[in-house]
């Protein structure tokens, strides 16, 4: 009976705080967001299309209270020395970020076809674009994350342990001493019209269970399952520096890395499902 009370008492509380923080997330705003993303056009590290993109997000980050900086770097890619430019976002006057909440916003290179990268690159910054504008919203909770939309995860060439995931190796290679920051979620991938969000097999298991218990609340479990093989992705190297970061990922999508990646294989409704779910997981830490 005691741990019904503490129970009950706990849910309450949450939702005083919160107030259904996660009923607040618009799929509609941030496939809008998508849409001025790929209207860019093909977004590859060092592009102009990339730099306009970057502007974006600063200038809509920073109307919803963010704080935004450039980690700008240089690293040896096949092709040559390029420049990656990695944005990093925090909240309020005081914050302290113990958890992280990333996506790559650039898009891969090919010479044959115009790759706009509608999910793979555009969807995920369009969700976590949305999620900081929700965020805002509970100040307390948003000054303890912070935002990272990775440059250079795209391999400028095939993927090798040097080509490929560039802004998140140069970001957990350079972490602050000591560093504060206990787990976080990386977003790839997530607007696909037929979602199944595929969870890498060697996924933090905290963190697993944490998501799906959020999509079990809220009644979107089936939307939610593990992938059969291992995925590199920017959780990669930051797992490695000891962050556990837990990788959103649908991989099982067709038009992957192909001319078809394009606005209409997304749904709001795909991307409301992973936000809501993000939410209500963030609305529970501790």
């Amino acid at each position: 009976m005691r741990n019904f009370f503490a129970l009950a008492l706990a849910s309450m509380t949450l939702s005083a705080r919160a107030d259904f923080l996660w009923d607040k997330f618009s799929g509609e705003r941030a496939l809008a967001d998508v849409q001025k993303v790929v209207d860019f056009g093909p977004r590859p590290s060092g592009s102009e299309a990339l730099d306009k993109t970057r502007t974006y997000l600063t200038e809509q980050l920073r109307a919803a209270g963010w704080k935004v900086e450039r980690q700008t770097f240089t690293d040896s890619t096949p092709q040559g020395p390029l420049t990656f430019v990695n944005l990093i976002a925090v909240f309020g006057d005081h914050p302290s970020p113990t958890f992280l909440l990333c996506s790559h916003y650039d898009t891969k290179i090919f010479a044959t076809f115009p790759f706009v990268g509608a999910n793979d690159g555009g969807s995920s910054t369009g969700l976590l674009l949305e999620l900081a504008r929700v965020l805002a919203g509970d100040p307390a909770l948003a000054s303890r994350l912070q935002l990272v939309f990775f440059d250079g995860e795209e391999a400028v060439e095939n993927f090798t342990a040097t080509d490929g995931v560039y802004g998140s190796r140069y970001f957990a290679k350079n972490l602050p001493k000591p560093n504060k920051l206990t787990g976080g979620i990386l977003f790839d991938m997530i607007g696909d019209k037929s979602l199944t969000v595929t969870l890498p097999p060697d996924s933090p298991s905290e963190l697993a269970r944490g998501i799906f218990r959020a999509a079990d609340l809220l009644q979107l479990r089936r939307y939610f399952t593990y992938f059969d093989r291992d995925i590199t992705d920017d959780h990669t190297p930051l797992n490695a520096a000891g962050i556990p970061v837990i990788d959103l990922i649908d991989f099982d999508y067709p038009p992957w890395h192909t001319a078809e990646d394009k606005m209409d294989k997304l749904s709001a409704e795909s991307l409301t499902i992973v936000g809501k779910v993000a939410l209500r997981f963030l609305s529970e830490m501790k």
